[in-house]
């Protein structure tokens, strides 16, 4: 019987591209489904901690992680009936420098996409609405930038 909730944190990597704000997804290792860089928080981790390792090893990204996270969202893994799911808390990470080889470069696919679109190709509820209200926070604050 599934006992427990595990915890994880993730990376909304974001950057303007010509003013215009982008997420970086990636595809999960087993189902190719498009996800944001996330892992366990290991001991002696913060959440912030294990956004920026997740971020480089997933998705080879360095960046600022906000010192807060925006929200949380849950899932459930088919190949894992010893828990009940996958609680995780998103951090923004603003990027700074994105590697041409990185740990899992191999394992996944990386695609910068506005948005609207990364919001539409995610399969969680509570994700899709994150990335849709950060997306249009971002625009507003391009918006205020380019007058």
């Amino acid at each position: 019987m599934p006992s427990m909730k595990v915890l994880q944190s993730a990376a909304l990597a974001y950057r303007f591209e010509d003013n215009t704000p982008k997420v970086l997804m990636i595809t999960s290792r087993n189902s190719g489904r498009w996800i944001l860089p996330k892992g366990h928080i290991e001991k002696g981790q913060t959440p912030r901690d294990a956004v920026t390792v997740e971020a480089y090893e997933e998705a080879g990204l360095k960046g600022q992680v906000a010192e807060t996270k925006i929200g949380s969202y849950f899932y459930k893994k088919a190949d894992r009936k010893d828990v009940k799911g996958f609680k995780v808390a998103v951090y923004p990470m603003e990027v700074s420098d994105i590697a041409d080889d990185w740990p899992e470069k191999t394992q996944r696919r990386r695609v910068w996409m506005d948005f609207n679109t990364a919001a539409n190709s995610v399969d969680e509820p509570d994700l899709k609405v994150l990335l849709s209200d950060f997306g249009t926070m971002l625009n507003e604050i391009s918006a205020v930038r380019s007058n």
